[in-house]
């Protein structure tokens, strides 16, 4: 049998090309994207929603499917399934529960270390559907 796939939901919220990124205080050095695990019996939206809410203050507008990521946890070293979904933001995002930061990010910053999913995954995604400006801009 396999071992247990961690679930995550996550949130793309790209403004101005940019996208936010979290750090939690556990590993306040690791950006991801923005999300948690389910709770038993929610759905990935509704867990969405009550994340952003815990962690950032905020709520989101319309959630659209972006891609469902399989990765390694950056925290857990776990196999992870990270399911996410393009946001906007209803409020101004503050950090609160376990984050350390918040910072935008047009995924190029040299001194900004991204967890692998975000890295290898979300950020070339979003880049080749033209959300991120891309590498060569500037």
């Amino acid at each position: 049998m396999d071992h247990a796939v961690m679930n995550v939901v996550a949130a793309a919220v790209v403004e101005d090309g940019r996208l936010l990124v979290v750090s939690k205080q556990a590993a306040p050095d690791v950006f991801y994207v923005p999300g948690g695990k389910p709770e038993p019996g929610e759905s990935d939206e509704e867990a969405l929603r009550r994340e952003l809410m815990e962690e950032l203050g905020v709520t989101p507008g319309p959630l659209e499917p972006v891609a469902v990521i399989e990765e390694t946890a950056a925290l857990e070293g776990v196999p992870m399934r990270l399911t996410v979904f393009s946001t906007t933001l209803v409020g101004e995002p503050v950090i609160a529960a376990e984050l350390a930061a918040l910072r935008w990010t047009d995924g190029r910053e040299a001194d900004l270390l991204l967890a692998p999913a975000v890295e290898r995954h979300l950020v070339p995604l979003l880049r080749s559907r033209g959300a991120l400006a891309p590498p060569d801009a500037g």
